[in-house]
C-alpha cells in the first residue's frame, strides 16, 4: 500500500511520500533512544509543561487538524474537530494525574521484613506503536501521552493513508518541547516492523488493528521477549431488553452504529433485541438510520461520509451480499451507490444465521445486524458467541438485569443504557481475539513502566529476607 494521502470523498490523490529506507529507520531509532535517556532523567513536572504545551497547540490548531484527518480518512469535520479536542483533554488529564500515577506504593515493611519497602514505576525506553487510521489523532495519543508522561518515548508506525496526521503528531511534541527524537514518525510499510520491533533499543510494541496484524506484532514481540498492548477487532453487541426506553435506545443506537462513519472497533454492530419489542425497536432504528445524510464530510449537514478506501467500501457491500443472498432482509440501505468517493448508506439487516458472513464477521462501515431473542439468556449467549470481546452494550431499567449484564457480558467494556466510548479516566481494552492489556487510566501508564520492587533493610548483621531467596 503506497504511503498517500487520498480523499476518501473523491478518490483523489493529493500526496505521496517514499518509504523511509533501513539507514533512515535506524537513525530514528537511534534518536529516540538518546532521547530516552534524555527524558528519564526529567522531572514529571517538566514532562507535565512539554505534554500541556502539546494540548494548547492541539486546541489553537483544531480546525486546521481536523481538516487534515477529514481529508485523509474521511470523517466528518464536526467529528474530526471533536477528535482534537479530546486528545487535548487526554494531555491535560495525564500532565495533571501523572505524580499520582508514578508516585511510589508503600507496602507494608513490617511483612516484609523491611524497614522500609515500596513500588516504583519508571520507564523502559523507546516503544513502537502500530496504529490505524479510523482515529488517526486519537489513536496515537492515548499511547503517546501516557508514555511520554512516564518517561518512554515513542516510535509511530501509523496507517500508509494518513501520512500527515502522523507527521502532524511527531510535530505537534517537538513544538511542545519535548527532546529531539522523543516521539518520531516512522514512513514505512507494514514489511518494515519486524526490523523496527527486533532492535534490540525498541523495548515494548502496542498495537490497534485487525486480529492478524496483532498476531503478527504478538509473534515477534513473544520471540524478543518483549511486552505488548493489544487492542483489536471488535463485534460490539448492543442489547434492548423490554424494559428499556426504546426511543432513547434507537436514538443511542443510531450513533453507536454510525459513529466516525461506521468505522470504529467499539461501534455497536450487533443489535440484539427482545422478541417483546423487537418490532418497535427495529421501525424506530430503521427510520433513524434511513434519515441520516450521506455526502461531503466537510458539509456541516452531513451525518456520514465516505468510507476510507474503495476496499473498505467493497468488502462492507460484500458481507451485505452475502446475507441477502442467503435470505437476510434489508430493512433500509445495502445499495453500493454509484460515482465518485467511497460512500455507502446506513444499512439495517435482519434475519441472520450463523452461516451469513454477518454473523461471526466485524462489519467496518455503517451496517446493523439485527438479532431477535426470547430472554436474557438467549441475549447473552447471541452477546457472547463471537471470538471478539472488546465492548458491549445493554439497554434495561431493570436494576437485577444491569447487574447481571455488568457481570455476564463476556467484554473489556460494558455500558449500561448509554454508547461504549473511551475515556482518560477509565481503562481500555478487550478480552478474547479483541486482545490483551489496557490503555488509559493509570493502568494504561504503568503497562509501559518497570514496576520495580524496591525492599530496604537494616543494614545489621544477620538481617535480611529470610533464608529462602524464593
Amino acid at each position: 500500500m503506497p504511503i498517500a494521502t487520498t480523499n476518501p470523498a473523491t478518490g483523489q490523490v493529493l500526496k505521496t511520500y517514499d518509504a523511509m529506507s533501513d539507514e533512515q529507520i535506524d537513525a530514528a531509532i537511534e534518536r529516540a533512544d538518546l532521547a530516552y535517556r534524555q527524558l528519564r532523567d526529567t522531572t514529571i513536572a517538566q514532562r507535565a509543561r512539554w505534554l500541556t504545551a502539546a494540548a494548547d497547540l492541539l486546541d489553537a490548531e483544531r480546525d486546521e487538524t481536523a481538516r487534515l484527518m477529514t481529508t485523509e480518512m474521511g470523517k466528518t469535520y464536526a467529528a474530526a474537530k471533536a477528535e482534537v479536542t479530546k486528545c487535548a483533554t487526554a494531555c491535560r488529564f495525564y500532565a495533571d494525574k501523572a505524580p499520582e500515577m508514578l508516585a511510589d506504593e508503600p507496602a507494608d515493611a513490617a511483612a516484609v521484613k523491611a524497614t522500609r519497602a515500596y513500588v516504583r514505576y519508571q520507564p523502559i525506553g523507546p516503544v513502537l506503536a502500530v496504529m490505524p487510521w479510523n482515529f488517526p489523532l486519537w489513536q496515537v495519543m492515548r499511547f503517546a501521552a501516557p508514555a511520554l508522561m512516564a518517561g518512554n518515548t515513542g516510535l509511530l508506525k501509523h496507517a500508509s493513508n494518513v501520512p500527515q496526521t502522523a507527521l502532524y503528531l511527531e510535530d505537534v511534541f517537538r513544538r511542545a518541547g519535548f527532546p529531539e527524537g522523543a516521539f518520531t514518525t516512522l514512513l514505512v510499510g507494514s514489511d518494515a516492523v519486524e526490523r523496527v520491533l527486533t532492535d534490540p533499543r525498541v523495548r515494548a510494541a502496542t498495537l490497534t488493528g485487525s486480529e492478524p496484524a496483532g498476531r503478527s506484532i504478538a509473534a515477534i514481540a513473544g520471540r524478543e521477549i518483549k511486552k505488548t498492548v493489544l487492542e483489536l477487532g471488535g463485534s460490539d453487541p448492543f442489547v434492548v431488553m423490554p424494559s428499556a426506553d426504546l426511543d432513547r435506545a434507537a436514538e443511542v443506537a443510531t450513533t453507536a452504529r454510525c459513529q466516525n462513519n461506521g468505522q470504529s472497533c467499539i461501534a455497536a454492530k450487533r443489535f440484539i433485541v427482545h422478541t417483546d419489542v423487537f418490532d418497535a425497536f427495529a421501525e424506530k432504528f430503521a427510520a433513524r438510520m434511513s434519515a441520516l445524510r450521506v455526502g461531503d464530510p466537510m458539509d456541516e449537514n452531513t451525518d456520514v461520509g465516505p468510507l476510507a478506501s474503495e476496499r473498505g467500501r467493497d468488502e462492507v457491500h460484500d458481507q451485505v451480499t452475502d446475507a441477502v443472498d442467503q435470505g437476510a432482509t434489508v430493512l433500509c440501505g445495502g445499495e453500493k451507490p454509484a460515482g465518485d468517493g467511497w460512500f455507502y448508506p446506513p444499512t439495517v439487516v435482519t434475519d441472520l444465521r450463523p452461516e451469513m458472513r454477518m454473523w461471526s464477521e466485524e462489519v467496518f462501515g455503517p451496517v446493523a445486524g439485527l438479532y431477535r431473542v426470547a430472554s436474557y439468556d438467549e441475549a447473552i449467549e447471541v452477546a457472547n458467541g463471537t471470538s471478539f470481546g472488546l465492548g458491549s452494550n445493554a439497554w434495561t431499567t431493570d436494576p437485577a438485569e444491569q447487574e447481571r449484564f455488568a457481570v455476564d457480558l463476556d467484554a473489556g467494556n460494558v455500558f449500561v443504557n448509554g454508547m461504549t466510548t473511551s475515556y482518560p479516566e477509565l481503562p481500555f481494552g478487550g478480552v478474547k481475539n479483541s486482545g490483551y492489556g489496557r490503555e488509559l487510566s493509570a493502568l494504561g501508564m504503568r503497562e509501559f513502566c518497570n514496576t520495580k520492587t524496591v525492599w530496604i533493610g537494616a543494614g545489621e548483621a544477620g538481617a535480611g529476607a529470610g533464608a529462602h531467596a524464593e
